[in-house]
């Protein structure tokens, strides 16, 4: 069996197939609920960014440690190991999605109708409200929608079960392009706004998120919260 193993490493190392990987077949629910934890690991390992061949040594790793198997390496040695390569990886992740980011902006801020303000957040009126436009210190409700820069949707309101409160203060900690998009609009307006990571969740991975990388954010504001009074976050 290590002997089919190592081949099927070999291999990998010269060119990405599928021979040693067949596609797994998901007859029941919890086939299914086995290959989303396993969909789920991998969106909290995405910092290391690994190539098809360190991929198949991970799997490796994976599987003698589940079916307690002899390690073969010094595995207390090699932990130490893990945060710098992660964290050296997610820098260079970074850098590359800041230099899309920024390409990206920088067609959205030659735009038509498009604002920059002196932060660097861009923003564009879909709708101009007619109610009050929140203090800085207001609680608000939204509906929103997420999105990244090739317009994969992360996240929105509807999945949440309709209009999400923010507070200033609350938890979670609302972003910095969010907080200052807010005051500059109106209840009843709707915008669309573009957030450098720098106003967004800056080199840091957030699920889906990649670490540097720019948002679109689809806002509406939909009321102004009383005060004293907080939202709810539904």
């Amino acid at each position: 069996m290590k002997r089919l193993f190592v081949f099927c490493i070999l291999v990998g190392f010269v060119a990405v197939g599928t021979a040693c990987a067949a596609e797994p077949v998901l007859k029941t629910e919890d086939d299914k609920t086995f290959y989303a934890l396993g969909n789920i690991m991998a969106t909290q390992l995405g910092a290391f960014r690994m190539t098809p061949a360190e991929l198949e040594v991970f799997k490796a790793g994976l599987s003698d440690g589940i079916l307690k198997k002899t390690p073969l390496v010094d595995v207390d040695l090699y932990r130490a190991k893990i945060k710098p390569i992660a964290d050296t990886r997610l820098a260079a992740a970074a850098v590359e999605e800041k230099k899309k980011g920024k390409a990206y902006l920088d067609t959205i801020a030659a735009k038509p109708g498009v604002k920059k303000t002196s932060s660097g957040l861009l923003m564009e009126t879909v709708l101009e409200g007619t109610g009050k436009r929140p203090a800085a210190k207001d609680a608000v409700k939204v509906n929103y929608k997420g999105s990244l820069i090739d317009g994969k949707v992360f996240d929105a309101s509807e999945k949440h079960g309709g209009p999400y409160g923010v507070t200033v203060d609350g938890e979670p900690p609302i972003i910095k392009c969010w907080n200052e998009a807010r005051v500059l609009m109106k209840v009843g307006g709707k915008a669309k706004i573009y957030c450098p990571s720098e106003l967004a969740y800056g080199d840091r991975p957030n699920g889906e998120i990649p670490a540097g990388a720019a948002l679109i954010f689809d806002l509406e504001l939909v009321e102004i919260v009383a005060p004293g009074k907080a939202p709810d976050k539904k």
